[in-house]
């Protein structure tokens, strides 16, 4: 659809962005969460409720692994996770019982937890990013392509402000323990990174279709602003007699 030429103006708003950042054409948005407040109150509640949350884990891995995948790092990242004890709890969902079908039994881990990992699944982004941010849990990425690369209108441009960094070669060539290497960040750090994230929380969820935000914008809300500023935008270069790239 996109390679035709009646499409070349178009733009999309996808989970999961292709385009390279010179040439936008598709705009990544967040995933559906299981959050849809009706009203403003509902997400302050929440947003406080966070704020009191006390942490069990340090870290916590909410996936299955994929063996079938060489390039996949979750296996190591399952293995440090178990190796780590106490500190890390792992959602199995490659088991029998599937509990990450079960949203309450996800999100209650999430909010117990410091730091959430993301590696990438079948694709760069997981919906389970924003379970974790919508949980008051601060996200860990392997790859700069399932976040950093991707929600240029919902998440903050400094990465470093919500979530931490590891390049998953340095997990692949075992050069890197996850359970110390987020044991190293100071208290004060983790918690300004908490307070980043549930700041976040209203503009990665989408509130019931059937009711409106007052004074928050939600990820549709921020989303659209960000399509007709890019309209803005090009119809300024158009008649400035630049030119432009749809």
């Amino acid at each position: 659809l996109m390679s035709l030429p009646e499409s070349k103006n178009m733009k999309i708003l996808i989970i999961e962005s292709y385009s390279q950042a010179e040439t936008y054409r598709d705009f990544a948005i967040p995933y559906p969460t299981y959050f849809h407040p009706s009203s403003d109150d509902e997400v302050f509640q929440w947003q406080n409720k966070l704020r009191k949350m006390k942490k069990l884990f340090l870290f916590s891995f909410a996936g299955a692994p994929r063996p079938n995948n060489e390039d996949s790092i979750r296996s190591q990242i399952i293995n440090q996770c178990l190796d780590s004890g106490i500190k890390c709890k792992f959602l199995n969902c490659a088991s029998g019982e599937n509990k990450c079908d079960n949203p309450t039994y996800v999100i209650e881990i999430f909010q117990r937890s410091k730091f959430c990992l993301q590696p990438s699944g079948d694709s760069s982004t997981r919906r389970s990013t924003f379970d974790s941010i919508l949980a008051g849990c601060i996200p860990v990425f392997f790859d700069s392509r399932s976040a950093y690369e991707q929600y240029i209108w919902h998440l903050p441009k400094n990465y470093s402000k919500y979530s931490v960094f590891i390049p998953e070669d340095e997990i692949k060539d075992g050069k890197v323990n996850i359970g110390e290497t987020l044991s190293r960040i100071s208290e004060e750090e983790v918690a300004e990174m908490r307070e980043e994230i549930v700041k976040l929380i209203p503009r990665i969820i989408y509130a019931n279709p059937m009711s409106r935000l007052e004074t928050l914008e939600d990820a549709f809300d921020v989303a659209i602003e960000g399509a007709l500023d890019r309209v803005e935008k090009i119809r300024l270069e158009m008649e400035g007699g630049k030119s432009t790239k749809f």
